[in-house]
């Protein structure tokens, strides 16, 4: 492909995030009074925003807003830094921001939480914006932080690729008919990505190499 503006998901697709968020979802439903559902439950969390997890299971506003602030409360401290980052992605995003590609994060996780994260990372300068949710959770759904995104970088959708591991990250590009990857190093998988229709699924990090040239 041309040089394009490529926009990243980050949990599951530049960070395996795991432990720090079932960690932080556990202590918000201890918190919250709640029985705390298994290890590989929790990992539903990842990657919807936090009020969509947590609003079905509570069924109660009060409760939910509540269990936000608790899982907020943790990961300021101790959760944004409970990640590792996937081998071979550092070399990837290195090597298509020397190729001449645009570069964006494009994440449900909270604007500030993720602005943290990618401060952190060593090849985090590499990425021109970082489009994150709203604490409110008023702006929380990839197509409207993919519409940010664009706007701030002034570019169309036809200019632009979204990568990601989950349906969301699909949809949501699905939404303004752009161009999507999907990867299978994270939480998603094969059948949840086919499901959605990506348009590329790939299984290393280096192969975005052969995509992007």
């Amino acid at each position: 492909m041309k040089t394009k503006v490529l926009f990243f998901d980050l949990d599951g697709t530049l960070i395996d995030s795991a432990i720090g968020i079932t960690r932080c979802v556990a202590y918000a439903l201890e918190k919250s009074g709640e029985p705390v559902p298994p290890e590989h439950e929790l990992r539903r969390w990842i990657g919807p925003p936090l009020r969509d997890s947590f609003g079905p299971l509570l069924n109660d506003a009060e409760k939910t807003e509540a269990a936000v602030v608790f899982y907020r409360e943790r990961f300021e401290t101790d959760g944004w830094a409970e990640h590792d980052v996937y081998d071979g992605i550092q070399t990837a995003i290195e090597t298509l921001a020397q190729r001449g590609h645009r570069l964006a994060v494009v994440t449900a996780k909270n604007d500030g939480h993720a602005r943290k994260i990618v401060e952190h990372l060593p090849f985090g300068h590499h990425f021109e914006m970082i489009s994150g949710a709203s604490l409110d959770g008023r702006i929380s759904y990839k197509s409207q932080l993919i519409q940010i995104a664009m706007d701030s970088m002034k570019v169309a959708a036809e200019d632009c690729v979204m990568i990601g591991d989950r349906h969301m990250d699909i949809d949501g590009a699905r939404h303004h008919r752009m161009t999507n990857v999907g990867v299978l190093w994270g939480f998603g998988g094969h059948e949840e990505l086919s499901r959605a229709n990506a348009d590329f699924i790939i299984e290393r990090p280096e192969q975005l190499l052969t995509l992007f040239q």
